[in-house]
């Protein structure tokens, strides 16, 4: 290793940060913008005067899905508003299809054998839940417009074991990729083996702009509809980094028949959701104007980790062949991409400089990349300054990893 890399290593170490940077949190200036939202409740009626504090309205306050309706650009009647999480949402869907089944077909858990496809690097949590449940996932490679849509296309066109596919449409996790309207339009209309098919399409960061460029959404329940498989997507959607990210709201939105059987398997397990949280939430964020005009406080709040992110980066990493970063437009996340073999090394290097990191892998099924390349950045939750500098000790440490490597 050089003297200069390693007598800058050492330096940096010794300035004894704690940064941790494993998961894509809310700044504290960020949640401070919702705090008005804890002095919503100047009264418990609904607008249909049903009492927010009682049991009941199983499917969310009308008010609260009429917001989701607006902001997802679907109908009020196609929206479930439950709950604070979306994950949840999407755990209980899949759990719903082992039990019970979808779309009038057997349920998953009496086949041998089920699988899911997991556009990568992808998010490690979707991960978890197909991990936890016993379904095996199949890799597909993510492109600058989406999954690599021959691969899934044949896929799914000849394995009625592949029940399902996880798809961040929007500013995915990490990479910031957006699926183009070429891509929505094939997945609304591939054929597939599998008569209960679902694409679970993760909505998170619609509206998480971090450029002035405002990308558009495309409607995927329409373009499904279009194409003639209108129960075939499941959106998911929530305020978790719009409001305050433990006490948002999570909604569902997919076709009148898909909304209906989840009407009948919720129905179990819960008398209705928490209508207080959700009136507290109508009061405060009004229509998607307003939500739209907090979204653009939090995008002046992110914008400049993230470019102190890859300013950094270019400084450090602009001339090193086989190191690259994506750009994203929104989202919370940047995809550091090393050379083959480096990850795992520059991230416990990161730890030695007092920088915790999402671990090397964690974007791809069972933990496993195996080239051993993606490093999940997340700017967000650290102040300027300290982004600045750990995103410094984050090339330093790629530095010395290539260092150690034989020449």
């Amino acid at each position: 290793m050089s003297q200069d890399i390693q007598a800058q290593f050492k330096a940096f170490r010794e300035r004894g940060l704690k940064l941790d940077m494993s998961r894509g949190k809310p700044a504290p200036e960020q949640l401070d913008l919702s705090n008005a939202l804890l002095q919503q409740l100047d009264g418990y009626l609904a607008a249909d005067g049903a009492d927010a504090r009682n049991y009941g309205v199983a499917s969310g306050l009308p008010e609260a899905r009429s917001l989701f309706a607006e902001l997802l650009e679907i109908p009020a009647a196609q929206i479930v508003v439950d709950g604070s999480a979306s994950l949840a949402l999407m755990h209980d869907t899949i759990m719903f299809c082992l039990i019970h089944g979808i779309g009038g077909q057997a349920p998953w858990s009496r086949q041998q054998a089920i699988s899911f496809l997991c556009p990568v690097p992808g998010y490690d949590r979707h991960f978890s839940i197909c991990e936890a449940l016993g379904i095996k996932m199949i890799n597909v490679p993510l492109n600058e417009d989406g999954p690599d849509m021959v691969l899934v296309e044949q896929l799914v066109a000849n394995d009625a074991s592949i029940k399902g596919m996880w798809c961040v449409p929007k500013y995915s996790n990490p990479s910031g990729t957006v699926y183009s309207a070429a891509v929505v339009q094939r997945l609304a209309a591939m054929k597939t083996a599998a008569p209960d098919f679902v694409l679970m399409w993760d909505d998170a960061y619609r509206l998480h702009h971090l450029s002035e460029q405002k990308i558009d959404s495309i409607n995927m329940l329409e373009a499904c509809r279009q194409a003639g498989n209108p129960d075939r997507a499941i959106v998911f959607a929530s305020t978790s980094k719009v409001t305050m990210a433990g006490s948002g709201l999570a909604a569902l939105a997919s076709s009148v028949a898909n909304i209906a059987w989840w009407q009948r398997n919720t129905s179990v397990r819960s008398i209705g959701p928490d209508k207080i949280n959700q009136l507290r939430h109508v009061r405060f964020l009004k229509d998607r104007a307003h939500v739209e005009a907090l979204m653009e406080r939090h995008r002046h709040l992110l914008k400049p980790k993230f470019d102190a992110v890859l300013a950094q980066f270019d400084r450090y990493l602009g001339a090193i062949e086989e190191v690259s970063w994506t750009r994203p437009l929104g989202g919370y996340f940047i995809d550091l991409v090393t050379p083959p073999g480096c990850a795992k090394r520059t991230i416990a290097l990161a730890k030695e400089l007092g920088i915790t990191l999402t671990a090397a892998g964690a974007a791809f099924p069972y933990g496993r990349d195996a080239e051993d390349r993606h490093i999940r950045i997340a700017p967000s939750f650290p102040s300027l300054d300290e982004i600045s500098q750990a995103a410094q000790g984050i090339a330093l440490a790629l530095r010395t990893v290539l260092e150690e490597r034989p020449r």
